[in-house]
């Protein structure tokens, strides 16, 4: 072959090569500012979240820190009465300290951030760390603002987070004190139950609302999935994630290799079971029994309290579960249908119900509802559609035993009859139900439930109606 056709031949290969790895270039270009350019809606909704929780939680800190100050109050005042030393020993202190976690919750920083003020919500640090690392991207400079106001919202609920952090273990801190220095006293009982109460209660409260930001919408999701295509996000996540703090990893190192120094190696935690109950194996079978032992009784805990934190957290008290949820939380939304068959009156009809209940306990719901009567027809080969009237109800669910609930309630129908001439005939007539419902599941968030009630005022009823009254509906 000539050297002309091989010179040829080569720049033909290095052309092909090089036009490849421009475009594979370029692809990557495309995914990364296909993923770094997130509209304006994503840093619009991070914003919205994170200065609705800030409110939320400080509302909801601001009141705890008033109730508990109160309760201190009361309790100062009795005690100065028996000991007036112990008195100014015990409160003067805190005083100053309830002053001050009310000046950090009203005041206002911009401050960033650090590691010391991660990881009091693995959500809230997550969202702080995507938002760095857009900043650090080349993004579009109509969205630098947007950014910018998003990441400030962020940042603000990091310090609001590290002060809520402060004032529940402060309150902890004076529950336990307190109770233990005036447990004994009858005169206090009251305003240390109170106090034991609103303590417990916050956490719950607070841990819940953290929990509902992580919940993420629909264009979170959508901007986490086009993030983590790009292996640089991947990158600074592993190396400033809250995670990476805790094992030592330099965010600013070039590699993410986690610093082990100080941590137990197996061999030192073998050293010391030895050291504690002897060598053998009787020593491995006394360690197997107490980690069993242990472990059942962290499992009991967890069930009876699956809120708590920590075991300084434990109530005094048998908790009300629903005292930590808010209005809205305690709301279920639902609806069900009834089918009624025809008569010479009425037509087949179908009332199609929806409701709103509200959980005033664990194990019981109150709600009210309103019913549109749908007529199907005199049957299959009579089938006509017609309006046949409304109804409104309201009810109460009581928890019996597992899925089964004692159901009743009380509504009123209307549903207008064109012979007018029937004694006694009444458009709106009441109903008085009692009955079983049983409630099972459908998904994650759909429940499912079957009511068969009986009607005890039916007789009353003008025409008659049936007694029975079967129903089919969810709630969620």
């Amino acid at each position: 072959m000539r050297p002309i056709y091989l010179i040829l031949i080569s720049l033909s290969v290095i052309a092909i090569s090089a036009n490849a790895q421009e475009q594979v270039l370029a692809q990557k270009d495309s995914i990364v500012n296909k993923t770094i350019d997130l509209p304006n809606k994503y840093y619009s909704t991070v914003s919205k979240k994170s200065d609705a929780l800030n409110r939320q939680l400080t509302k909801r800190t601001a009141k705890a820190l008033n109730q508990m100050s109160r309760y201190e109050e009361q309790m100062k005042k009795r005690m100065a009465k028996l000991d007036s030393v112990n008195a100014q020993k015990l409160f003067n202190d805190s005083e100053q300290q309830f002053a001050a976690l009310k000046d950090k919750l009203k005041a206002k920083t911009d401050k960033i951030p650090g590691k010391k003020l991660l990881g009091n919500s693995l959500g809230v640090d997550s969202l702080f760390n995507t938002l760095s690392f857009l900043k650090q991207s080349n993004i579009s400079a109509d969205k630098v603002p947007a950014l910018n106001g998003s990441l400030k919202s962020v940042t603000a609920l990091q310090d609001k987070l590290a002060i809520l952090e402060e004032a529940k273990a402060f309150m902890q801190q004076r529950k336990q004190l307190l109770n233990g220095q005036l447990g004994n006293m009858p005169d206090m009982a009251k305003s240390l139950q109170g106090m034991n109460k609103e303590a417990y209660y916050y956490g719950q409260q607070v841990k819940e609302l953290k929990e509902s930001f992580s919940d993420k919408k629909k264009i979170e999701k959508k901007a986490l999935e086009l993030a983590q295509k790009v292996p640089a996000y991947k990158d600074f996540m592993a190396k400033h994630s809250y995670l990476a703090s805790l094992m030592g990893i330099d965010a600013g190192g070039s590699s993410a290799t986690p610093d082990l120094a100080g941590l137990q190696t197996r061999t030192q935690v073998e050293r010391l079971i030895q050291q504690r109950l002897g060598s053998g194996p009787n020593a491995a079978s006394a360690v197997s029994s107490s980690m069993a032992e242990a472990r059942a009784k962290m499992d009991d805990l967890k069930k009876n309290f699956p809120g708590l934190d920590n075991a300084g957290e434990m109530p005094n008290f048998k908790p009300n579960e629903m005292k930590s949820k808010t209005f809205l939380q305690r709301l279920e939304y639902g609806g069900n249908i009834q089918f009624q068959r025809n008569t010479s009156f009425y037509p087949t009809t179908s009332d199609i119900a929806g409701q709103v209940g509200y959980k005033f306990h664990k194990n019981g719901v109150i709600g009210l509802g309103a019913a549109y009567k749908l007529g199907m027809g005199q049957g299959f080969n009579h089938i006509a559609f017609s309006s046949e009237g409304i109804g409104l109800r309201s009810f109460v669910d009581w928890k019996l035993k597992n899925t089964f609930f004692l159901n009743g309630g009380y509504e009123q129908n209307y549903q207008p009859v064109t012979l007018s001439a029937i004694p006694g005939l009444a458009q709106w007539t009441p109903g008085g139900l009692i009955g079983i419902k049983k409630k099972y599941k459908v998904s994650s968030k759909v429940k499912g439930d079957v009511s068969l009630l009986f009607d005890f005022l039916y007789s009353s009823h003008i025409p008659n109606t049936d007694p029975i009254k079967l129903r089919m509906g969810y709630n969620f």
